[in-house]
């Protein structure tokens, strides 16, 4: 079984107020030298079959049309090793 892990981001140019909310209570909270936050989404597509090219078409084409708004969002799709991503010794 293999993970593909698609992020969605908003682009740079969108304003981000949960990042911005973020950012502004970080120093509150003891954490100095943060100068951005970026607040995204994860989304983890646990795959029964081998991921081919064909597969990653299919799921970039998913993360296009479902879970980005691709208007405003970027969104990356990748492999994910199952194993390491459960926490197994490297």
């Amino acid at each position: 079984m293999a993970r593909v892990v698609v992020d969605v981001m908003l682009k740079p140019e969108i304003l981000d107020p949960q990042g911005q909310a973020v950012q502004r209570a970080l120093p509150r909270l003891g954490f100095e030298g943060v100068d951005g936050v970026r607040q995204g989404k994860r989304f983890e597509l646990e795959v029964a079959e081998p991921v081919t090219d064909d597969a990653l078409a299919r799921i970039h084409d998913l993360a296009e049309t479902f879970l980005a708004n691709t208007v405003i969002e970027n969104f990356t799709v990748r492999v994910e090793d199952a194993e390491s991503a459960q926490g197994a010794p490297a």
